[in-house]
């Protein structure tokens, strides 16, 4: 493959937790980085949970993605493995008798690399969800070898999560490059003293603080993006 067809960048996002944003901040990460790269495009290897859009079943993360990138890709690709139920990976995947394959989602992420300049890769739930009996998103993550986005959902105990979460990223050899500090609950105390203490133990920038919103719009988030992503 010649270097010009490699993309100059790819990022893997995780959260504390599911429910803590990796959506919101994938999409706005892909609206930032298109202003500097011409081929953008999401990646959700992983997937549960479906509703139907028109007469198409869908899931609602990956329609997100695909809304925010600049070029459509093979849907194989960009979401290989599409479940049913709303539950951990490894419970839909049992349920719907889907075996999910690692090295399978790593593959479908160098072809989808090969067909743009920028990737962003949302994982599943928090970062050691389970994917099998065996695998979990961190041996995706580490499988797949980027640098890792952590989004950090703002509410009690965020601390413990996020410091949990990065050693964890860390143990798997990966570089964490950022974190976002998504404000997710209105009357949380201590909310700026909580980002001060982050900002010190994180050890990696932070790249962009979300206010509460009952509809964030991602288009509208400011990212401090780090020179080699732009």
């Amino acid at each position: 493959m010649a270097e010009s067809e490699k993309p100059t960048l790819s990022l893997f996002i995780t959260g504390t937790d599911t429910g803590v944003g990796k959506t919101l901040v994938s999409t706005a990460l892909l609206y930032a980085l298109a202003r500097h790269h011409l081929r953008v495009t999401g990646m959700k290897p992983v997937a549960a949970g479906t509703e139907f859009i028109g007469s198409v079943e869908i899931n609602t993360d990956v329609f997100a993605l695909r809304a925010a990138s600049t070029c459509a890709v093979p849907p194989e690709l960009d979401n290989p493995v599409l479940l049913p139920d709303p539950v951990s990976p490894h419970i839909a995947a049992a349920r719907a008798g889907v075996k999910i394959d690692v090295a399978h989602l790593v593959a479908c992420h160098r072809a989808l690399a090969a067909l743009a300049d920028a990737v962003v890769v949302e994982g599943a739930g928090g970062f050691e969800v389970p994917l099998s009996a065996t695998e979990t998103g961190a041996d995706l993550a580490q499988a797949l070898g980027l640098p890792v986005v952590l989004v950090v959902g703002l509410r009690l105990g965020c601390l413990n999560h996020a410091l949990l979460t990065a050693n964890a990223i860390r143990a798997r050899g990966l570089t964490l490059a950022g974190w976002v500090a998504n404000h997710l609950d209105a009357a949380m105390l201590a909310q700026q003293d909580n980002i001060a203490f982050l900002q010190q133990k994180l050890g990696a920038p932070l790249l962009a603080t979300i206010p509460h919103q009952r509809v964030p719009d991602p288009r509208a988030l400011t990212f401090k993006l780090p020179l080699e992503w732009q």
